[in-house]
């Protein structure tokens, strides 16, 4: 007795109800614009904010300007990281059809990152160690992307960099996960049970950093400050699994379920509000704080799946897609890696004011320094190094410029 070989059902036929095919490329430049732009601001509130024996004192005086200033983004650029690159599999798994091999996915996230990552370390590094040897071991485990595993050396050099340590190591776990997953559903010949499946492995990937916060704080009684125990995997890959969940759910709906303006903007606007008081009610003996990560996580899901999942773009579409925010979406990358080192640059050059009353023109010298920087560094570095992902073909074969005419 055989068993039929799964495959994948007919698309459903479009109905009156359903609009074309968004492309959320826009969109997805609009977040990381705002993500890029976000981190910013919340680094110079970092440095002008004051820590003393009865706590933190941020250079803002209102809580509810202070709470946006202070938000935490990186989340946000773990969930959609993993949503994009997770998408593929999703599908694949779901309905059927291929992937690209492991090596074509590592080497494609390799030019992406790596170009401008290793020249950032080598310059910053080189400006503060000017004798040999210098702090080497920070320089190794830079290179390595194993400095979030050193509670010392997690924020030197490039102190925001300790969140792509995590990004190359969930590249790692998706390529090992993805095709498993994918090859156990082509067993299943319910579509239910393959969703069942994918599903539940973003929820464990989700609940195992739930686990060990609890564990590490209630139990164990570690402190917030060691950031080896918050900053790891362990704690952290909650945003990774965030995304992967949305990859699967938008590649279970397709085109069905796309939500209406009013509901998309509805959901748009409990998940904003919804990461404005996680931001204005954290502290740090709170549970809020405790489960920070996770619950933003969440809500950034939540609030790109009221983005990129409706039938017609509302006004917040159209805002993430507004002139001024797509350009820096696109240097984002760059503006991430280069905007501490300015920030750093200038303070040490007497360039930016002091006390908290100079906060707001800090910033604003900040951004004019940081986003030219950020333009030169993408057009220079990482457009041509975004280039060599011709030398290679889809399936990971060297591609071949000067083919030999045919013979006839």
């Amino acid at each position: 007795m055989t068993t039929a070989t799964p495959t994948a059902p007919p698309a459903a036929p479009r109905t009156p109800a359903s609009a074309p095919r968004r492309r959320p490329a826009g969109d997805i430049d609009g977040f990381r614009g705002l993500a890029a732009l976000s981190t910013v601001a919340f680094h110079v509130w970092q440095q002008y904010t004051a820590y003393d024996a009865r706590g933190s004192h941020p250079p803002v005086a209102n809580p509810a300007l202070d709470a946006v200033l202070s938000l935490e983004v990186i989340d946000l650029f773990f969930v959609l990281s993993a949503f994009l690159l997770t998408h593929s599999y999703a599908r694949a798994a779901l309905d059927g059809g291929s992937t690209r091999p492991a090596r074509v996915f590592l080497f494609r996230r390799a030019i992406r990152i790596l170009p401008l990552y290793l020249l950032a370390v080598l310059v910053v590094w080189a400006t503060r160690n000017p004798t040999l040897p210098g702090d080497w071991r920070d320089l190794l485990e830079h290179l390595t992307f194993t400095h979030v595993f050193d509670q010392d050396r997690i924020f030197y050099t490039l102190g925001p960099t300790w969140s792509l340590s995590l990004e190359v190591l969930f590249y790692l776990v998706l390529v090992g996960l993805g095709p498993l997953a994918v090859r156990a559903c082509r067993r299943l010949c319910r579509r239910s049970a393959r969703i069942a499946v994918c599903a539940g492995g973003c929820l464990a990937l989700y609940a195992a950093p739930l686990v060990w916060i609890t564990v590490a704080h209630y139990a164990l009684g570690i402190p917030h400050t060691d950031w080896v125990a918050y900053f790891g995997p362990q704690a952290r890959f909650g945003g990774f699994a965030a995304g992967m969940g949305l990859a699967v759910l938008l590649a279970a709906l397709g085109d069905r379920a796309r939500l209406t303006p009013p509901t998309a903007l509805l959901l748009t606007g409990l998940a904003l509000a919804g990461l404005f008081c996680l931001s204005l009610q954290s502290d740090a003996e709170g549970f809020t704080f405790t489960y920070y990560h996770p619950i933003a996580a969440a809500l950034w899901a939540l609030l790109l799946f009221g983005t990129l999942h409706i039938r017609r773009s509302t006004f917040w579409n159209r805002f993430l897609t507004v002139r001024w925010l797509t350009p820096v979406g696109l240097i984002s990358y760059s503006l991430f890696i280069w905007h501490e080192p300015v920030m750093l640059l200038l303070h040490n050059a007497g360039l930016l004011p002091t006390g908290p009353s100079g906060f707001p023109w800090a910033l604003l010298i900040v951004f004019l320094a940081a986003l030219p920087a950020a333009a030169a560094s993408y057009w220079l570095i990482e457009y041509p190094a975004s280039l060599l992902g011709r030398l290679k073909d889809g399936h990971g074969r060297p591609r071949d410029f000067y083919p030999e005419p045919a013979l006839r």
